[in-house]
């Protein structure tokens, strides 16, 4: 029985309660929660024997696969401290995450051989490379075989706490990577729902509820699309673990909508979690592409979190699987959730204002009409790890309480919402008015005959930055003029929101888990 608020208490306690049911379902392997805890079990202690201790950090260097899951839940039982690696990274990326995190175990696929046999050097905290098979017959000298861990005779239990961390590296994409602290418990209830999500009695309590989450709640399927390296995905799989779902993992290396479907339909998969509109658009437009192809009156959500969901696209897809409720939620990696958005006559969605959420306007708590960037408290990381700068610039102390403050710039208004336009780091100011690109980025999306698009601001000497949308073209579709454009998005935003200028490419460059990066599109636009 669980004793603390600790993931890997609580998901011992869910193995104990339901230990036959499906836990996960992949193409490589199906495993029951009594087999995947026993394998994460004897994975840490195959890690132990080799003097992997609490406090420890692992880093999960792998693409979607059971390993991904049971390296994380491993980690969790010792004590020590998994994070996220995006397998996209090249060498000096990974050298700087490596050394950044102070790694003391790197679990990575076996074609990643090499390039953790050239790092190893370079990274003095580390005691142990795990590699983990993939199909590639890579020469995995230097590494662990992570089958032969996984034969390791059980040892344990560990040393534990709710003040153990687990860190969730942030993309990138505006910045170099940082690890943001989040405790156990603080993880629990802003980045898992506290275990309430797929139960009637809510969140847990105390920690022995979490096996009426398990016994009580209801009996679905979760599939998250989107990466594990992405901690959305990783918010989306607790939450479902704790409540003793089965996840359907897809391991395939590109985003597939057709084989996504298939296996929407196969495995019979309730809740289809996803990433924003990169992935939504695609999903659209394979339903659209293919009428009637899947039976799919099973799904009961589709879910988005981390990222633009346009309202166009909800209502598209509330139209082709209409057993489906529509859900769109908010957070980032610094507050964890922070509730479902509303649509907004402005900006890019609503969100309520309470007690653990309000907008900070200058080292203080925000007023009514001013704007601000939203924060929440309570239930919070502590910091960012090895960065004591940016911790104090993000984790605040504000009326005597800390406050996580979020890139995102809010306005808190008379009914007591907060209308969100967007991150403020990537801020345009053209002429002293502020244009957030996620709003623009929208309206172009509605575009019939755009794709995809990303907006960043281009130096200009009159107003100081002009907006230039970098675009892609649908693959039927004539580009349209930079004017028909402009007709088309006067409906839709304020003169001056819209592009100057149109930059055309093949392909809007996104993070794996869909996110735009905007280092890239400033680069574009500068040339626009």
């Amino acid at each position: 029985m669980a004793t603390q608020f600790h993931l890997a208490d609580l998901f011992e306690t869910v193995a104990a309660t339901v230990p036959d049911r499906v836990a996960i379902i992949s193409d490589s392997a199906r495993l029951t929660y009594a087999e995947l805890n026993d394998q994460a079990g004897r994975l840490a202690s195959g890690l132990a024997a080799h003097g992997v201790a609490r406090g420890d950090k692992i880093g999960l260097y792998l693409y979607n696969s059971p390993a991904y899951l049971l390296g994380f839940i491993a980690a969790c039982k010792l004590g020590a401290v998994p994070y996220n690696v995006n397998y996209r990274y090249r060498a000096d990326e990974l050298r700087y995450l490596f050394t950044n995190a102070d790694s003391a175990v790197i679990l990575h696929g076996a074609e990643f051989t090499p390039i953790i046999r050239d790092l190893r050097n370079d990274i003095p905290t580390l005691k142990v490379t795990v590699a983990v098979p993939d199909g590639s017959n890579t020469d995995i000298s230097g590494s662990l075989d992570y089958v032969q861990l996984l034969a390791t005779s059980p040892t344990g239990p560990w040393d534990r706490g709710e003040d153990d961390i687990i860190l969730s590296y942030t993309g990138g994409t505006t910045g170099m990577p940082k690890g943001v602290m989040w405790p156990h418990r603080a993880f629990l209830f802003a980045c898992a729902g506290g275990a309430g999500y797929f139960n009637p009695a809510g969140p847990v309590q105390k920690p022995e509820d979490i096996a009426d989450r398990a016994a009580n709640g209801y009996p679905l399927k979760m599939f998250p699309l989107a990466p594990l390296m992405h901690m959305a995905a990783v918010w989306a799989t607790w939450s479902a673990l704790l409540n003793g779902l089965t996840i359907i993992l897809d391991e395939g290396r590109t985003f597939d909508p057709e084989k996504i479907f298939d296996t929407v339909e196969r495995e019979g998969a309730n809740l289809i979690q996803f990433v924003g509109d990169a992935m939504a658009t695609p999903l659209r437009d394979t339903l659209r592409a293919h009428p009637g192809r899947w039976k799919l009156d099973h799904v009961m959500n589709l879910g988005s979190g981390g990222a633009v969901f346009s309202q166009h696209l909800k209502d598209d897809l509330k139209a082709m699987i209409p057993s489906a409720s529509i859900t769109d939620g908010m957070g980032s990696s610094e507050t964890g959730v922070s509730g479902m958005a509303e649509k907004s006559a402005e900006g890019v969605m609503r969100l309520a204002a309470n007690e653990n959420q309000q907008v900070i306007v200058d080292d203080r708590i925000g007023k009514v009409g001013e704007t601000g960037f939203i924060a929440r408290t309570g239930n919070t990381p502590v910091g960012y790890y090895n960065d004591p700068v940016k911790t104090a610039e993000t984790f605040q102390i504000v009326d005597g309480k800390l406050w996580a403050v979020s890139g995102d710039a809010g306005r808190l208004d008379e009914d007591g919402m907060i209308t969100m336009f967007g991150r403020g780091s990537t801020c345009i100011n053209s002429g002293g008015e502020k244009i957030f690109p996620e709003e623009v980025e929208e309206a172009l999306r509605a575009h019939p005959a755009i794709f995809d698009a990303v907006v960043a601001g281009q130096k200009d000497d009159r107003w100081g930055e002009r907006v230039v949308g970098i675009v892609s073209r649908r693959a039927d579709a004539i580009a349209p003029s930079l004017d028909e454009v402009k007709a088309f998005l006067s409906d839709r935003l304020a003169g001056y929101k819209i592009p100057k200028a149109l930059v055309w490419v093949d392909d809007v460059k996104r993070s794996p888990a869909g996110k735009q990066d905007y280092r890239w599109a400033k680069d574009m636009a500068a040339d626009a």
